[in-house]
């Protein structure tokens, strides 16, 4: 299963904020955005909006009270207005892919909605509850196995029984799984680790379970049979 259709997939990664500009030009064309020239980088945004401009394939540059170097004024190709100067908010997919989230109005208030959105905390949507239902009755046994004997050291979790209650717990160390995460901590690729599970005899179902947890950097999961199912995770026929 592609990281795309990973039920446990949340939220995004490397979230970030780009200042942009909404530009209308003098010939009565459609607006466009474009973001200051890096030379301009550091202008405050009231020395931005509503403020004349060039406008160039990649870049525009604030034209009232600042020096225009004639190379970057060869670059543009008409002149503008900026009517507004907007703070997108900008993201990848977990498979890399930027994604545009948001646009909000001033630096701070992208820096709320990142933060909100954000996994710093190491809690938010880190840690999920599914139904055993998931899993076969034999696989629930072999887990709960490696809650009382203890979980080999190589397979990158530890299973635990949650007290008062038949669920099963599991704790995914080095998450993501991914290929560049697992190298730079443990020196191996998530190919290596899941033939690692195959080796030691972990059923197929578990195995998938926790690799898709795993790529989507799950950091607790709970197995009990009165969690609801999870959608686009298969169930297991009885």
């Amino acid at each position: 299963m592609s990281e795309s259709n990973n039920p446990f997939v949340r939220g995004y990664r490397n979230l970030r904020t780009v200042r942009t500009l909404l530009i209308t030009c003098e010939d009565d064309s459609p607006p466009v955005w474009r973001p200051l020239h890096a030379s301009q980088a550091s202008l405050p945004d009231d020395q931005v909006a509503r403020f004349p401009c060039l406008v160039g394939q990649d870049f525009a540059l604030i034209t009232e009270g600042q020096e225009v170097p004639p190379e970057l004024e060869a670059q543009c190709q008409a002149d503008g207005i900026v009517r507004s100067v907007v703070y997108a908010i900008e993201g990848d997919n977990f498979d890399g892919q930027p994604i545009h989230v948001g646009d909000t109005y001033s630096e701070e208030s992208a820096r709320q909605v990142i933060q909100r959105l954000s996994f710093e905390t190491g809690f938010y949507s880190r840690c999920w509850e599914i139904s055993t239902a998931h899993i076969s009755h034999k696989t629930d046994q072999y887990l709960a196995s490696l809650a009382d004997l203890g979980t080999p050291e190589p397979f990158l979790f530890i299973a635990f029984r949650v007290p008062y209650s038949p669920a099963i717990g599991v704790k995914l160390i080095s998450t993501p799984w991914t290929d560049f995460n697992l190298e730079h901590a443990e020196g191996i690729t998530a190919a290596q680790l899941r033939q690692e599970h195959r080796d030691k005899g972990m059923p197929d179902d578990l195995a998938n379970i926790l690799e898709l947890a795993g790529q989507a950097d799950v950091r607790i999961l709970i197995l009990d049979a009165d969690a609801p199912v999870l959608p686009g995770l298969p169930l297991i026929e009885l």
